[in-house]
């Protein structure tokens, strides 16, 4: 009784204290002229309102096809019991935030420019790789969907075509990265390198930050966030396709609070990802993106350095000793003894601070 009570009061809890975090996240910033800028608190509701009444029709649907998660038997036990649990809750929030942002930018704002276009192209674009794995994992019924190298080799393919649609769409973009104190580092030719290198990254860090109930949902609203706020005085329409997402994740959470009723898998990771770098990258916000990952890119270094220590000690008996009970590090937390709220909650809060530290002016 006690462990139910505590993760209703997660669920309902939880998203309030996120969304409060959000509200004071603006306050921070001193959120320039709220009130000349309604679209942004209507992109943001509407992203929640619609993502969290489409989860209602598309849940029934989703059990009804049986798009459900295969659950790995290698880690936590305790996870065991959430097989069965539908997956893709990607298509609930990147269509419709997709459909608020470019709504409320049409109204609001006018044409979208280039850079939007671009952006939400990319996000897309990496949500239908993730639906394309799912797809291929519900299929066989096994966790073998898109080879690594198949899948990688897509997501090498978006960013080439984002660097060449925004080298050729927007010649004069600028290609210095700003820094804190004032130091811009020009790049040169090196930015759309590190372009290119950037949206893959960050697609996969988020994917495999996808490991418990709320927790990429809830770290993704916070990040795009913090940079829709940091978009508003030049890139307005990026900032609400920001906000617009952030709100996408909201309402996805709803469905996905522990006990997750819903996972997004690689169809909604793949997707957010994909619109943390385009956003970061189009929107001149490389350095914050760069801090407000560093959970996503914790949890990779995790993956990198567990495999490689184990290749580096393995003995006679091709055995090699382990850094870390199992990663990504939030597995590592749960098998330590943490519960999985306790791991969300804190890695929501650690995000929180990353956000705020970027907008402290």
């Amino acid at each position: 009784m006690t462990r139910t009570l505590e993760t209703k009061a997660f669920g309902t809890g939880g998203i309030l204290a996120l969304a409060l975090g959000l509200l004071l996240l603006a306050a921070l910033a001193g959120f320039p002229n709220l009130a000349e800028r309604p679209w942004l608190m209507l992109s943001l509701g509407l992203g929640t309102a619609l993502t969290a009444g489409l989860g209602y029709l598309l849940l029934p649907w989703l059990h009804a096809l049986k798009v459900e998660q295969i659950i790995r038997r290698e880690g936590p036990q305790g996870h065991l019991k959430k097989a069965g649990t539908p997956t893709m809750g990607g298509l609930m929030f990147l269509p419709a935030a997709g459909l608020v942002a470019t709504g409320v930018v049409s109204a609001a704002l006018g044409t979208p420019s280039v850079a939007y276009g671009l952006a939400l192209a990319v996000t897309l674009a990496c949500g239908a790789i993730g639906w394309l794995d799912d797809w291929l994992i519900l299929r066989v019924q096994s966790n073998a969907g898109l080879a690594p190298k198949a899948k990688l080799g897509l997501q090498i393919a978006v960013a080439v075509a984002l660097v060449l649609g925004l080298a050729l769409g927007r010649p004069d973009f600028d290609t210095g990265i700003a820094l804190p104190l004032g130091v811009t580092l020009n790049l040169g030719l090196g930015f759309w390198v590190l372009a290119g290198f950037v949206l893959p990254a960050q697609t996969n860090a988020v994917n495999l930050t996808d490991g418990l109930d709320g927790l990429a949902a809830g770290l993704s609203a916070i990040a795009l966030v913090a940079l829709g706020i940091l978009l508003v005085p030049s890139h307005a329409d990026l900032a609400l396709l920001a906000v617009s997402l952030a709100g996408g994740c909201l309402g996805f959470l709803v469905h996905n609070h522990h006990p997750a009723r819903v996972f997004m898998g690689d169809t909604g990771s793949l997707g957010l990802g994909g619109a943390l770098a385009a956003l970061g990258i189009l929107g001149h916000q490389l350095w914050p993106l760069l801090i407000l990952s560093l959970i996503f890119l914790w949890e990779t270094v995790t993956v990198i350095l567990q495999v490689s220590y184990y290749k580096a000690t393995k003995g006679p008996d091709g055995v090699g000793k382990r850094l870390f009970k199992m990663t990504p590090y939030h597995h590592h937390l749960e098998l330590s003894g943490w519960r999985e709220t306790q791991v969300v909650s804190c890695f929501w809060s650690i995000e929180l601070l990353l956000a705020g530290l970027c907008l402290v002016r």
